[in-house]
């Protein structure tokens, strides 16, 4: 289900409030009998105000920013780790994605890493494992994070059924030299850079630590 635009309203109000003038103007016109010069200065002055509010609303829909729209992803909530690891990088995998599940947009997350689905956790994909396509594979060779935006409009994004089938964005971020952080967000565009920033961050963090487990 989407989620309505909340500054719709107020980027509608110019046009309303123009509409709403321009007609009570020409209600007024049509009850007047008789016309005096000053009210057709005024009526001028009132026609030019409701033109220009009108102008300012139809501007605001062009050039101010939508808030993206968000779905409920389809699956259910759940966290799966791999219980042969070590209690440390359990514990540590377990703070990194409850991290980002409550501080970003991330709705779905996925962590690979050795040839291995170690976690998932959030709204789980219909398949629990990781089998790598073009995208992922870009991303472990070249140890650079890969922003899909729009999930949508990639026709690769059929390699990510390991997310729910409605997931809008992905990140896919370099954990050390085997893995990889596979992020799932409910809305398209919806990851800032101080996003990104932050989740390089725990990438590297992550990384050592499975190096080092």
């Amino acid at each position: 289900m989407k989620q309505s635009d909340p500054n719709n309203i107020l980027r509608l109000l110019p046009i309303a409030v123009g509409g709403l003038a321009g007609t009570l103007l020409l209600i007024n016109r049509l009850l007047t009998v008789s016309l005096t010069d000053s009210q057709a200065r005024s009526d001028a002055l009132g026609i030019i105000e409701g033109a220009i509010l009108l102008l300012v609303g139809v501007l605001w829909q062009q050039i101010q920013p939508r808030s993206p729209e968000m779905v409920n992803l389809i699956g259910e909530s759940g966290f799966e780790l791999d219980s042969e690891l070590p209690d440390n990088v359990k514990t540590e995998l377990a703070w990194a994605s409850h991290i980002l599940l409550n501080n970003t947009v991330t709705r779905s997350l996925v962590v690979y890493y050795d040839g291995k689905t170690l976690l998932r956790r959030g709204v789980l994909g219909e398949n629990k494992t990781v089998a790598p396509g073009a995208i992922l594979e870009r991303v472990l060779q070249n140890q650079k994070p890969v922003y899909l935006v729009n999930l949508n409009l990639y026709p690769g994004k059929v390699e990510f059924d390991y997310l729910p089938e409605n997931t809008q964005g992905v990140i896919c971020q370099p954990i050390g030299d085997k893995g990889a952080l596979i992020l799932g967000a409910n809305a398209p565009r919806s990851y800032t850079k101080q996003d990104e920033n932050w989740i390089a961050g725990i990438g590297d963090k992550l990384g050592a630590s499975l190096a080092n487990g």
